[in-house]
């Protein structure tokens, strides 16, 4: 899956005039969809405005708690290459 495919996927909870998936890592957006999905099961208010790479480090904004897991493991993921 691409950047876009995965915006269009998650556009239900893509804040408006918002970029959301903007790094194209198919292991990153396997790993993000796979959690986004578990998301949504227990956090019904869940949305996302933007996923991007800054300074070298994943930034994640969302209203999720899980944020800065997500955070690390794509850090992890985007290091092991």
């Amino acid at each position: 899956m691409k950047s876009d495919e995965f915006n269009n996927k998650w556009n239900e909870y893509l804040v408006d005039s918002c970029s959301g998936m903007d790094i194209e890592h198919l292991l990153v957006i396997a790993y993000l969809d796979t959690k986004f999905t578990e998301e949504v099961k227990i956090n019904p208010s869940f949305n996302y405005r933007q996923i991007k790479m800054k300074f070298g480090t994943c930034r994640i904004y969302s209203n999720s708690i899980r944020t800065s897991i997500w955070e690390e493991e794509v850090d992890e993921i985007v290091g092991a290459i």
